[in-house]
């Protein structure tokens, strides 16, 4: 039996000024908080492993892995922070209970790991794992550890991405500049190039560049990126509870960043019936009117009353 889940309770405060970083939510509500990961018994063996999977992917499966040299040399938890266990830090808290599912960005029902597989291809600008190999194996066995727990079909309160507000204004790449050199650049590198071990590997990882995600990963749509920060970043200050960046700032920094160069994709096969396209997805074409930079960078409200 597990040891008990912590959950966290977001106290209730008044609204801020505008301008500055607001609490996420005003009501107290439990968060769903992963188990840790020294809670994972001795015998677990396979879990145990793909939690250092996924905390360490580029010593196993980097440049210079020693399993396989087949990602980027980003980690999973450089986007899934803390192993996947923190709220709205792109946790792994409804892997488990919602798949397999259908997605319309493949038009198929997908497995969980295919899910992974996607992760190495996109955000780790990789190759898939074979389905049969043992850190394959080991990754499941992480998330079904994690996630076993949560009832099939739900999602707690927490998971995945913090959906932030729209802006009413298109998010500015020349504001998120500045953003970026006051609050990121101390960590991610003026270039954006990161702050690379002696494995290959990151510290912080790059946000842009030839070793960063590619066009096709979640994070190059706005608001995944945008509410990612907002809720972690800058990374060891932020958390959902005290956020530093106010919410044009987390829109622009996103503008920012995903404007800056990055690796390609074959995204042909993506999204096959194109009505269903997240507004913010960057590429047409579209099943609307609006053009392929407003579907970049907003104003996203038009968008969605007009699809609705």
């Amino acid at each position: 039996m597990k040891a008990f889940r912590f959950l966290f309770l977001l106290p209730s405060l008044a609204l801020l000024q505008c301008t500055a970083p607001t609490p996420i939510e005003k009501k107290e509500e439990s968060l769903w908080r992963g188990w840790n990961k020294y809670q994972i018994k001795e015998e677990d063996s396979l879990a145990r492993y793909g939690r250092e999977l996924i905390e360490r992917t580029s010593y196993y499966l980097g440049p210079n892995g020693k399993v396989a040299r087949m990602s980027n040399g980003m980690n999973c938890q450089n986007c899934h922070l803390d192993g996947g266990t923190i709220p709205w830090g792109n946790n792994y808290s409804a892997v488990v209970s919602t798949y397999p599912k259908f997605r319309d960005r493949s038009g198929t029902v997908e497995t969980i790991v295919k899910r992974v597989n996607d992760c190495f291809q996109r955000s780790l600008n990789g190759k898939p794992l074979d389905s049969s190999s043992r850190e394959m194996k080991a990754i499941l066995a992480y998330m079904h550890w994690l996630g076993d727990d949560i009832p099939k079909g739900k999602k707690p309160k927490g998971s995945g991405i913090y959906e932030l507000k729209f802006l009413e204004r298109a998010a500015d790449p020349s504001k998120g500049s500045l953003v970026y050199q006051s609050k990121c650049a101390s960590c991610h590198g003026n270039d954006g190039a990161g702050l690379p071990t002696n494995d290959g590997g990151y510290v912080n990882p790059p946000l842009w560049g030839p070793h960063s995600y590619n066009i096709g990963a979640g994070l190059y749509r706005l608001s995944r990126f945008a509410g990612f920060v907002k809720t972690n970043m800058p990374h060891l200050q932020a958390s959902y509870q005290k956020p530093v960046l106010s919410d044009e700032e987390a829109w622009d920094v996103a503008a920012f960043v995903n404007s800056r160069p990055r690796p390609t994709m074959d995204l042909k096969n993506d999204w096959p019936k194109i009505a269903k396209k997240p507004i913010d997805h960057p590429f047409g074409p579209y099943a609307d009117k609006f053009s392929e930079q407003q579907h970049k960078y907003g104003p996203f409200q038009p968008i969605k009353e007009y699809i609705q």
